[in-house]
C-alpha cells in the first residue's frame, strides 16, 4: 500500500506553501531553529499554526514579525 504524500501547509506569515513536519517520524526541521520565548510568546499569540522555516530563519535573525501594512515585506 502506498504512503501517502505530506500535507502541504500554508505559512499564515508570508502565505508561503511548505511541509510542516511536526507529525513526521523524526523531528521537524523547525526544531533547529532557536526563537527567545519572548519571540514565541507573540508569534503564539499572533498566528495559528506554523510558519514556514523561511520566515523563522528571518525572525531568528532579528526580522519584524510583519511589516507595518500587516503583512510580510519580501520587496527588497
Amino acid at each position: 500500500m502506498a504512503e501517502a504524500a505530506p500535507q502541504e501547509s500554508r505559512c499564515p506569515r508570508c502565505g508561503g506553501a511548505f511541509h510542516c513536519g511536526v507529525n513526521d517520524s523524526g523531528p521537524c526541521a523547525c526544531t533547529t531553529i532557536t526563537l527567545s520565548p519572548a519571540l514565541r510568546a507573540e508569534l503564539a499569540a499572533r498566528y495559528q499554526g506554523c510558519l514556514c522555516l523561511a520566515c523563522l530563519r528571518e525572525l531568528a535573525a532579528g526580522a519584524a514579525p510583519l511589516a507595518p501594512s500587516g503583512r510580510l515585506d519580501r520587496q527588497a
